[in-house]
């Protein structure tokens, strides 16, 4: 499905002037968002670096109404606004065809977030739930998050002789959402425009629950220069690493797969928090790193081959 044409015309929901690092993600992320409906949109946004570099008293970067929660209960908060809105509707007292968009980072949402995320899935409300994944819990210090993948460097899985950045692969959040069985779920990134206008246009599109887990990266966090942005989020799908797909109605279809796949290597040396991996004796555990993506690869593909048979 290809996105709606935006008008030059037509305003501006998020503008700039806020306090996000020069060469952030998300906010790339919310104008591939906000470009993919013409709808009135509302936000509710869960603690974290969106909310509070976008909503510093007394100034706002939102053009739509926005509502700052507890880090752990952004959809939660959502469903409540969309269940009011319905009420409303039935009561003939509003009639416009507004979206509601539940947003959170992903410590707020793999982790602490997790149980109100669920509930609201579970409880099949008319919402799109976004997460913008930069892996770690970049506002409060860069504290790992269950996002952070294999070695990486932070201040709570810090790099040194004995253990070398987090132990544990990440939590593959996207497939526990495809667990609970609702209309749309899908990965997507900065870097790949289309790919991402395309998807929102369509979790807009389809009524009940919507899930899009989407790639951020931090400056700070993961140590780029502000200008590689689109290059380390094109990298992470290059690698096999974060594979740009949609499951709709249960059904797999992987949008974008690599004419030659890159080494995990490429990805790392873009980054400093990877800095340690490539030295030689650290060459076993970029070694797992590879075997597991690879193994995540490889089960996609076979859920994309057996949803698709008829």
């Amino acid at each position: 499905m290809a996105a709606p044409k935006q008008s030059a015309k037509e305003p501006v929901k998020f503008i700039g002037g806020h306090r996000a690092c020069a060469g952030c993600g998300f906010p790339i992320l919310l104008k591939q968002m906000f470009s993919s409906t013409k709808d009135p949109v509302v936000i509710v946004s869960a603690t974290g670096c969106l909310e509070v570099t976008s909503t510093i008293f007394p100034f706002s970067a939102w053009k739509v109404p926005f509502m700052h929660n507890a880090f752990e209960n952004s959809a939660a908060t959502c469903s409540g606004v969309e269940g009011a809105y319905r009420s409303l509707k039935k009561q003939g007292k509003e009639n416009q065809n507004i979206k509601f968009v539940a947003i959170g980072g992903d410590g707020g949402t793999y982790d602490i977030g997790l149980q109100s995320l669920s509930g609201a899935m579970e409880r099949r409300h008319d919402m799109l739930y976004i997460t913008y994944n930069n892996e770690a819990y970049m506002n409060t210090g860069i504290q790992r998050s269950s996002a952070t993948i294999m070695g990486a460097h932070t201040t709570t899985s810090p790099a040194g002789k004995v253990v070398h950045g987090k132990t544990q692969n990440s939590k593959n959040l996207t497939e526990i959402l495809v667990a609970h069985e609702i209309p749309y779920v899908a990965q997507t990134t900065v870097a790949f425009w289309q790919d991402a206008t395309s998807k929102f246009s369509k979790a807009f599109s389809i009524e009940g629950p919507k899930f899009i887990n989407a790639l951020s990266p931090c400056v700070p966090g993961w140590g780029y220069h502000m200008s590689q942005t689109v290059k380390v989020s094109k990298m992470a799908v290059e690698t096999n690493l974060w594979p740009l797909y949609e499951v709709e109605n249960g059904v797999y279809k992987i949008n974008y797969k690599p004419k030659e796949r890159m080494g995990i290597e490429e990805y790392l040396k873009l980054q400093a928090r990877f800095a340690h991996l490539l030295k030689p004796e650290n060459k076993e555990i970029v070694e797992n790193i590879q075997k597991f993506i690879d193994w995540r690869w490889e089960q996609l593909l076979k859920k994309e081959e057996m949803t698709n048979k008829k």
